[in-house]
């Protein structure tokens, strides 16, 4: 039976500790703060938020809110992100993606500071995490890499494989399981005869965006399984872009849905507020 990695536990970790980093921080009489800007009402999002500030509260970190019309216009929302790069009581930046049709994402993931961009999206952030130089790292990505690193599973000489190559999590993903001195294959919509090459993964990491893709003719006998993948099935069940049920008996660890990589995305997100106050 596979090892089920708990990112909900590894999660709970991390923000213990940031509670204490941030405790200290006050101390010193640094308060971190981190705006966070919503657009429209969408359900899914305002659980995102509403997560995001119960988390900022929970470690001790101050969160502005800013709920905007979906009808506002770019040139608002670039102002106002201008104003909060301008502030230096503000030390982290998040848009809520995605957002409603008439406005230009890339413009406003550009617009936010380098140095506030704590969603690790920002063209130089990516830039500079490619390169090896320290950056704000996107939070799904260095969340699974916690996970790894805090279940004891060694990445180094391993043969790695990521299904899905998005800026947010495949591309980064790749690239920080590289720094960890895996060997490193990025499958695609395009990759020809993907079951040959996620067969030879010792660490599959999972990010298609289709729901229970993966199945256990994907997989290696005794390979470690991190599914990134969130939907609803048939009967209104979470479930991710792996089969749980048929994979779980064939590997080594694998990650639920939900309890897996979800929980460890905010955690790294709060991380990334904590480090945002150093620069």
């Amino acid at each position: 039976m596979a090892r089920l990695i708990d990112g909900k536990q590894i999660s709970t970790q991390i923000k213990e500790e940031l509670k204490e980093k941030v405790s200290v921080l006050k101390q010193q009489g640094k308060e971190i703060t981190l705006a966070v800007i919503q657009v429209g009402a969408d359900p899914a999002s305002s659980v995102y938020v509403r997560n995001k500030k119960n988390a900022c509260e929970y470690i001790g970190i101050r969160s502005l809110a800013y709920e905007l019309e979906e009808t506002v216009t770019e040139e608002e929302l670039v102002r106002l992100v201008e104003e909060l790069n301008d502030r230096e009581d503000v030390h982290g930046i998040l848009v809520q993606l995605p957002l409603p049709k008439h406005i230009n994402e890339d413009l406003i993931i550009k617009t936010i500071s380098p140095k506030k961009d704590v969603d690790g999206f920002h063209p130089m952030n990516v830039g500079a995490l490619t390169i090896g130089q320290p950056s704000f790292v996107s939070c799904t990505p260095a969340g699974v890499i916690q996970l790894l690193k805090r279940s004891d599973i060694s990445i180094e000489g391993k043969e790695c494989v990521v299904i899905g190559r998005s800026n947010i999590v495949g591309k980064p993903m790749a690239t920080l399981l590289l720094q960890e001195n895996g060997t490193v294959t990025i499958c695609h919509s395009r990759t020809k005869n993907l079951k040959e090459v996620t067969k030879r993964a010792d660490i599959l990491v999972v990010a298609i965006g289709k729901p229970k893709f993966v199945t256990k003719e994907f997989v290696k006998e005794g390979a470690v399984v991190i599914d990134v993948g969130i939907h609803r099935d048939e009967n209104n069940k979470l479930c991710g872009d792996v089969d749980y049920e048929d994979v779980v008996d064939h590997v080594s660890a694998i990650t639920p849905v939900p309890g897996g990589v979800g929980p460890m995305t905010i955690s790294m997100l709060m991380n990334n507020c904590v480090e945002s106050i150093n620069l």
